[in-house]
C-alpha cells in the first residue's frame, strides 16, 4: 500500500497533538519515562508550541495510508544546545518528533519518514541525517539500529536534557523505495478547526 508524505499544516496540530499523547500513554504502559513531565519531558501546551513554529516554517510532514495519517516528522537543521557541534549541524538535517500513529506499527512508516529525511539532506546537499533519542529508552536505540543508524555518543554533562544518545546515518545510505509519494504542497486549512499556540 502507498504511503504518501505530505508537508503538514496548522490544521495538523491537533493531530500531531493527539499523536503525541497517544504514544506517551504506551510508553507509559511499558515503563518508560518518555516524554513524561516526571521524566523531563516537555508538557503537551509547550510541546505543541514549539510544532506549531515548525508547522510555519514547513518543517513537519504527515504519512499517510490509503488517507489515513499513519505518522510525522519535523526536519531541520536546529538541535539543543551541547548536543551537535555546530560543523555537525551545518552538514545534517536534524530528526525531531517522529512519532507513528498505533494503528500502523509495524508498516514501517517510520523507516519512510526516516527516509524522506534523507531526501531532505540530499536536496540541500547535506550528508547526514542525525537525531537525539532518549537517553534511557534502549528500545528506540535499538529502533534506530534497525533503521541502518549509529550511535555516535552519549551526550556529555554539558547537555543535560532527557534526549542525549545521538544517533546518525549518512543521506546517501538509503536506498529509496519507489512506494513512497512525496507531496510538498501545503493542503488548505480545514473548517472548523482553531490551531492553539503551544511544546517537546
Amino acid at each position: 500500500m502507498t504511503t504518501v508524505i505530505r508537508r503538514a499544516s496548522l490544521s495538523d496540530l491537533g493531530l500531531i497533538c493527539r499523536l503525541r499523547i497517544q504514544r506517551t500513554a504506551w510508553l507509559t504502559a511499558r515503563g518508560s519515562d518518555q516524554w513524561t513531565v516526571a521524566g523531563r519531558g516537555l508538557p503537551i501546551e509547550i510541546f505543541a508550541r514549539s510544532v506549531g513554529r515548525s508547522l510555519d516554517a514547513g518543517e513537519t510532514w504527515i504519512a499517510e495510508v490509503a488517507g489515513e495519517p499513519a505518522g510525522t516528522i519535523t526536519v531541520n537543521d536546529q538541535a539543543d544546545p551541547g548536543l551537535w557541534s555546530p560543523w555537525e549541524l551545518a552538514d545534517a538535517v536534524i530528526v525531531h518528533y517522529m512519532i507513528v500513529e498505533l494503528r500502523f506499527a509495524g508498516q514501517r512508516i517510520g523507516h519512510r519518514l526516516l527516509a524522506h529525511a534523507a531526501s531532505l539532506a540530499r536536496e540541500q546537499q547535506r550528508h547526514w541525517v542525525r537525531l537525539d533519542a532518549w537517553t534511557t529508552n534502549t528500545d528506540l536505540h535499538d529502533y534506530y539500529r534497525s533503521a541502518g543508524f549509529h550511535l555516535a555518543r552519549i551526550a556529555g554533562p554539558v547537555t543535560s536534557g532527557p534526549s542525549r544518545a545521538l544517533f546518525q546515518r549518512r543521506s546517501d545510505s538509503w536506498t529509496f523505495e519507489p512506494i513512497t509519494t512525496v507531496l510538498t504542497r501545503v493542503p488548505e486549512p480545514q473548517p472548523g478547526f482553531e490551531a492553539h499556540s503551544g511544546g517537546r
